[in-house]
């Protein structure tokens, strides 16, 4: 399946290497040229800022969403094709959400964290059926991977649902691995059994 649109949450800080910019750039850029709508959290600065403009240097199309509250701390990026100013966090996920046919995460702290798992856990309880990937850039999430496993491994979390979180280290292997994704047909609470 074509993804057209793809929602990106990561940090509004650059981080301490370079590469964490230049993968976000990259991923803008990518977009663009792949002809996929960037949807991201609205700001011009840090993580957020690179890869919008990575998508608009390249000509890509980029819908930002923002509370209003943010406006000081990540300053609303103007240059965007639309900016979407709301209320409140839950808003500007519900809107994200609503805006793509996929999400990515890229490096971020506490806000992408909840990000990201508050999709695959919408994902794990069958309310979308999107594929959620995780840009693992330079091994910054290799501990979360790991923590994910184990999780796994302790029972507290289905193999099926852990493979829902699409992982890779390439922008464009990740974007072909999102694109070959087909959701698990039975919701988390049914167990197999049952049915």
């Amino acid at each position: 399946m074509k993804i057209k649109s793809i929602v990106v949450f990561c940090a509004s800080s650059l981080g301490n290497l370079s590469v964490y910019r230049e993968e976000a750039t990259l991923v803008g850029q990518t977009f663009a040229t792949k002809g996929i709508q960037l949807v991201y959290g609205g700001g011009k600065v840090g993580l957020m800022g690179a890869v919008a403009n990575g998508a608009l240097d390249a000509g890509g199309d980029v819908v930002g969403v923002i509370p209003h509250f943010l406006n000081s701390k990540e300053r609303e990026h103007h240059g965007v094709t639309k900016l979407i100013i709301v209320d409140n966090m839950h808003d500007r996920k519900r809107i994200m959400h609503e805006y793509a046919e996929g999400i990515i995460a890229l490096p971020g702290g506490f806000g992408t964290l909840e990000e990201l798992f508050e999709m695959i856990t919408w994902a794990q309880l069958g309310l979308h059926s999107k594929p959620v990937g995780l840009l693992n850039t330079n091994g910054f999430y290799n501990h979360l991977i790991a923590f994910v496993d184990h999780m796994v491994n302790e029972g507290l979390l289905k193999k099926e649902n852990r493979n829902m979180l699409i992982v890779d280290d390439c922008i464009e292997s990740l974007l072909a691995k999102m694109e070959q994704y087909e959701a698990p047909v039975i919701p988390k609470w049914i167990d197999e059994n049952e049915i």
